[in-house]
């Protein structure tokens, strides 16, 4: 399923591909005007990467047709930040969201994320998944293709054991109490992410509910690189892009990260929520 978003990604990737092929270069002889590498100048015509400003000042240069930087500059900047519903994204279902997942991550190297009531999607079991997609489904009345979305849920996952890859996340100690599965699949939860702990690419760390904060962990947000933050709230998804923006959200981690724990503290900290369970 396209998304606005991505269908003006698109539309700027055309107008960079026309001007591109104005100058009677093909791609790779482009790319060595610009002395980029080829899959960059791919990745932007055919809307897979967001451009910076530099990069579209850089193409027009390129293109010898200087005169066309603000109209493109005009386009960057209705990219900056998309409000997306979730009513359209999920129109056909969970699975393509998903599949967007899968596409983010794999141009991506290094992902920051901050949970504040959930498992991140990264680390989620199947069953434990399975149950917040049915959950969602119901309550935004959208077509039930749960067991697509977990096993896309679960490809994601793959990325966690590229070495090239570098995962940091918080999670802020409410989610790991908030039950929205059975005790048996809420304890797998929690085993799960013990078991995360270990892995060479992932940092996870846990704020405590005791710990003194420099600031309020406020809602959920993912960084991708330094090119992309995604945040959710209940009606829409915000793609933002604007530099200042991410370097907001940039100084929020930092400063989430103060409060955090990590290693064996972070794994007795969910080792003593799960202890709770086997109470119920």
């Amino acid at each position: 399923m396209s998304t606005d978003f991505q269908a003006s990604r698109e539309a700027l990737g055309a107008r960079l591909r026309e001007l591109r092929a104005g100058t009677g270069l093909n791609g790779n002889a482009f790319a060595a005007r610009l002395s980029w590498p080829a899959s960059k100048v791919s990745r932007l015509q055919n809307g897979k990467q967001t451009p910076s400003a530099a990069d579209l000042e850089a193409w027009a240069t390129a293109a010898e047709r200087p005169e066309v930087l603000a109209e493109l500059k005009a386009r960057l900047s209705g990219l900056d930040t998309t409000y997306r519903s979730w009513r359209r994204q999920l129109a056909a279902g969970h699975r393509p969201r998903q599949d967007e997942g899968i596409a983010e991550t794999s141009v991506t190297s290094h992902i920051r994320g901050v949970e504040v009531v959930r498992v991140p999607g990264l680390f989620q079991t199947p069953d434990y998944a399975r149950h917040l997609f049915e959950q969602n489904a119901e309550f935004r009345q959208t077509p039930r293709d749960v067991e697509a979305a977990v096993r896309a849920r679960v490809q994601r996952q793959e990325a966690l054991y590229d070495p090239d890859k570098r995962f940091e996340f918080l999670i802020y100690e409410p989610a790991l109490h908030a039950r929205t599965s059975p005790v048996p699949v809420h304890a797998a939860q929690l085993d799960r992410l013990m078991g995360v702990i270990g892995l060479h690419t992932v940092n996870l760390g846990v704020i405590p509910l005791g710990a003194r904060l420099r600031r309020v962990p406020s809602h959920g947000f993912w960084i991708y690189d330094r090119r992309l933050v995604i945040v959710e709230t209940i009606n829409t998804e915000m793609w933002l892009e604007d530099a200042p923006t991410i370097e907001l959200y940039e100084r929020s981690w930092e400063w989430l990260t103060e409060s955090a724990v990590y290693g064996e503290r972070a794994q007795r900290l969910i080792g003593r929520v799960r202890a709770t369970l086997t109470a119920l």
